[in-house]
C-alpha cells in the first residue's frame, strides 16, 4: 500500500467559541459503480498477473491509482500504448465505440468496468440518435463520461457545459429534442439548466429515468443537510473528480462559511480551524475511507474529537463484476461475483 502522506506537525487546539464538534455526513465515499471499478482491477491482477493495464484513471482518485499501481497496474491514456493482446481495463466513466474498437484491433483482452449507471445513458443516447432525435447533454466539458456519451451519437448530441451556454444552443428540430446528463453533476445546476433549456425549447423531453446517479445525489443531500450547521467543511477527494468537487460548492451554498478540498488529512490548513466550533466532513464517491478517518484523526488533535454522524440516506446496491472477473484464477465461481464490499463503514452497526 502507497504511504498516506503526514503532516510534519501536528495541528493545534486553539480555542473556539463553542464546543468543538465534527458532523461527519452519510452516505459519502465509494458508490457501488466505484467498488465494482476497483474491484476489476484487483481481480484482473489476480487473476491474469501483472501488469494489467487500464485505459485512463480507473476512479478519478489518486491514492486509489497510486495503490493499485503498487500492484501491478499501468494506467495508459490511450489504448495504442497497451501491448498488443494485453489485458485492459475500461474505467468506470465509460468510452466510446471507437475506444472499444481500438481496443479490438490491437487484439487487446478488454475488460469493461463502466459503471453500470453510465452504461444506461449510453443506451439512452443511441437509443435517442436512431430514433432521429438531436441530444441536449448536460456536463462538463473534457469530462471522461462526457466524451464517452458523445462518443456514442457524435453527430446527434450538443454539449451544454453550464447554464450560460442555454442561450447559444441551436438546434435543428424543436419537436426532437431531448436532453441527458453527466452522472456525476450538481443536482440544482442540472435543473437549473434543464429549466432554461425548456424555457427556449418548451418541447424538450425528459430521459426515461434520472441519469445523475443516485449516489451523487445522496452525498449531495447529506452535504446540505451538514453544511446548514458546519462553519467549515472538508471534503476529501481528487481534484480530478466532479462530484467531489460539486460538494464544495454544494456546501458553500447551502450554509457553510468555508469549504475546502482535499485528497490527503496532511493538506488541512491550521487557519481554516481558526475560530471554528463545528466541522463538517464527507468524502467523494471515488474515495476509500481509510482517508476520511485520517481527516477525523488529524481534527481530533485539534479538538474536535466530538464526531456525530448524520445519515439521510442508506446504500445498499451491488453490481455484478464484469463478466471475464465472475471466475477465480482456477476458472470457479467467484464469491466476489457481485462487485461490493457488503457495508461500507459508515454502514456498519456501531
Amino acid at each position: 500500500m502507497p504511504t498516506i502522506p503526514s503532516r510534519r506537525e501536528r495541528l493545534k487546539d486553539t480555542p473556539a467559541p463553542r464546543p468543538k464538534r465534527v458532523i461527519l455526513a452519510a452516505p459519502r465515499g465509494y458508490c457501488a459503480g466505484v467498488d465494482r471499478a476497483v474491484i476489476a482491477v484487483e481481480k484482473a491482477l489476480t487473476n491474469f498477473g501483472a501488469p494489467v493495464y487500464v485505459r485512463k484513471q480507473i476512479v478519478h482518485n489518486i491514492h486509489v491509482v497510486s495503490t493499485l499501481e503498487k500492484k501491478g497496474a499501468i494506467f495508459v491514456d490511450d489504448v495504442a500504448e497497451v501491448p498488443e493482446g494485453a489485458h485492459v481495463v475500461f474505467s468506470a466513466h465509460g468510452v466510446s465505440p471507437a475506444v472499444v474498437q481500438g481496443a479490438k484491433d490491437r487484439n487487446l483482452q478488454a475488460i469493461d468496468a463502466t459503471c453500470p449507471l453510465v452504461t444506461k445513458v449510453h443506451r439512452e443516447a443511441t437509443r435517442f440518435a436512431r430514433d432521429d432525435y438531436q441530444i441536449l447533454l448536460v456536463g462538463h466539458a473534457g469530462h471522461e463520461e462526457v466524451e464517452g456519451t458523445m462518443g456514442h451519437a457524435p453527430e446527434r448530441t450538443t454539449l451544454v457545459n453550464s447554464p450560460a451556454d442555454v442561450a447559444t444552443i441551436e438546434v435543428d428540430n424543436r419537436d426532437r429534442l431531448v436532453w441527458l446528463s453527466q452522472t456525476t453533476l450538481s443536482v440544482d445546476e442540472t435543473m437549473e439548466t434543464v429549466r432554461l433549456l425548456r424555457e427556449r425549447f418548451p418541447t424538450l423531453q425528459d430521459p426515461p429515468s434520472d441519469d445523475i446517479c443516485y449516489a451523487t445525489q445522496n452525498r449531495q443531500v447529506a452535504i446540505k443537510k451538514v453544511a446548514e450547521e458546519a462553519e467549515l467543511v472538508i471534503v476529501v477527494g481528487s481534484a480530478n473528480s466532479s462530484n467531489t468537487v460539486r460538494l464544495v460548492d454544494v456546501a458553500l451554498e447551502n450554509g457553510a462559511r468555508a469549504a475546502h478540498r482535499v485528497d490527503y488529512a496532511s493538506e488541512i490548513q491550521q487557519e481554516w480551524l481558526d475560530g471554528v466550533s463545528t466541522i463538517g466532513v464527507t468524502s467523494g464517491a471515488s474515495v476509500p475511507e481509510v482517508l476520511v478517518q485520517q481527516v477525523l484523526d488529524d481534527l481530533a488533535d485539534a479538538g474536535f474529537a466530538d464526531v456525530s454522524t448524520v445519515v439521510t440516506a442508506e446504500e445498499d446496491l451491488m453490481f455484478s463484476l464484469p463478466k471475464e472477473l465472475r471466475t477465480d484464477a482456477q476458472g470457479n465461481p467467484d464469491e466476489r461475483a457481485l462487485g461490493g464490499r457488503r457495508r461500507l463503514d459508515w454502514q456498519k452497526d456501531d
